[in-house]
């Protein structure tokens, strides 16, 4: 097989058999393949695409390029989520622990933050001794123990789409469907969970900017976890606007900590609620409405919030801070930004919003940026709200006084206001499973 004769195929739009892309992939990993030859293989890719087949071969092939985490010691049905990046998403915080109380086992590895999205590894490493990094035994039994265990990614977990992405980044070819949805799911099913939940974003905070790309990617990715034999269902979530209140690492934990209390804000809540009961319905925890009742009990009895500071303990953190939020260390400054003019705040530019945060100190231009955990946005007015010059917009939060004119001019840029009320789209917009697309 010569990578010349790939190449050639895929340019003219033909179909890459099975073993035809695993060499590939394998030759890529062994530095068999160079990246001039693997670049333009992307592009023939990004420009032909890949069947449904090919691409669930690709993901299988990235997959076991590197580790295969083995759960199998772990009692009951596993279950994952992913979210494909957003502002202000704490949702695992949250689902996780539900899941848990409700009986659901959640073995969780989750990544850190890059650019206007934030990470779930950075936001539970600003609860103070909190490890991320545990060995596979350790993992195991709290999961066991305990029923959730979130940490940081393996190094050797799908090393094929570590190379592939470094290799998209730099050659316009980040944004293909087959490559994303390989990308994601090699790592989803290198995991090791029986079922995967995809929470799929959608709108100016996430990659896929329309309702229509967002079912597209989900529709692919759901093919490739079934093709695997993993349940796989995902759901579109609105990314037009932050979700929930706080943007910022300790800032966020502390609003999930709220929400697992039960007064979290209603958009939050709604999604939370709609993932968590999800999650326990792969599972086969019952029926759509019985799993949205467990969801309710795990949160008004306070089991769910038990779970949480169950798990911080057992992965060494101080648990007394979930009891406690007060106990988190505070930006030093802050900083109140103030509504200039009259009218409804008709559209939120989210990117913006997670730009703002990051140059407060929330999150990271580079992979080698320090993140300042206590840095972050509070948004007291979001889309729909009406708004009077004067109003308080958003509070900002450092440790650095000098940060927030520039943080202060990218959020007003955020903002467009209208003299007309608007009405915001609902917070789910669709699901996705083998059965096909249900539009909401």
């Amino acid at each position: 097989m010569r990578m010349y004769d790939l190449i050639t195929k895929k340019k003219h739009g033909e179909e890459l058999s099975k073993e035809e892309i695993s060499e590939m992939i394998r030759g890529y990993v062994n530095e068999e393949i160079t990246d001039y030859q693997m670049s333009a293989m992307l592009m023939a890719i990004y420009f032909q695409g890949m069947s449904e087949k090919e691409t669930a071969n690709l993901t299988i092939a990235m997959a076991h390029s590197g580790d295969i985490v083995d759960l199998s010691a772990i009692k009951g049905i596993k279950v994952d989520k992913h979210s494909t990046g957003g502002v202000g998403d704490k949702t695992t915080l949250v689902i996780g622990p539900i899941v848990a109380a409700c009986g659901g086992k959640v073995a969780k590895m989750s990544g850190r933050g890059l650019g206007h999205t934030g990470g779930t590894i950075d936001k539970l490493e600003s609860i103070p001794g909190f490890q991320v990094a545990l060995d596979q035994d350790k993992f195991i039994d709290i999961v066991n123990k305990v029923g959730i265990s979130v940490v940081g990614q393996s190094g050797n977990l799908a090393p094929a789409d570590k190379k592939l992405y470094a290799l998209r980044d730099v050659t316009a070819t980040v944004d293909s469907i087959p490559l994303i949805s390989s990308s994601i799911m090699s790592k989803k099913l290198a995991a090791g969970s029986d079922c995967i939940l995809l929470d799929v974003k959608t709108g100016s905070g996430a990659f896929m900017r329309t309702v229509e790309d967002s079912i597209a990617l989900a529709r692919r990715m759901v093919a490739i976890g079934e093709h695997a034999g993993k349940k796989t269902m995902a759901i579109i979530t609105d990314m037009d606007i932050p979700l929930g209140s706080a943007v910022g690492n300790s800032l966020e934990v502390i609003e999930a900590i709220e929400t697992l209390k039960g007064n979290g804000p209603k958009d939050l809540a709604e999604v939370c609620e709609i993932l968590a009961t999800n999650m326990l319905y792969l599972t086969g925890k019952g029926s759509v409405e019985k799993c949205k009742q467990l969801v309710h009990e795990a949160v008004e009895s306070g089991a769910a919030l038990k779970k949480l500071a169950e798990m911080v303990e057992a992965q060494g953190g101080d648990s007394t801070v979930i009891l406690d939020t007060n106990k988190f260390a505070k930006a030093p400054y802050q900083y109140e930004v103030k509504v200039t003019q009259n009218g409804y705040i008709s559209h939120m530019d989210t990117e913006q919003c997670g730009i703002a945060s990051m140059v407060l100190g929330a999150g990271r231009e580079t992979k080698d940026s320090v993140i300042d955990y206590s840095a972050g946005i509070r948004m007291i007015k979001k889309t729909g709200d009406y708004v009077k010059q004067g109003d308080v917009l958003a509070i900002l939060y450092a440790s650095k006084k000098e940060l927030f004119q520039k943080a202060e001019e990218i959020l007003r840029k955020a903002y467009t206001l209208s003299d007309e009320p608007v009405t915001r789209r609902p917070l789910v917009l669709a699901k996705v499973s083998s059965q096909g697309v249900e539009q909401y």
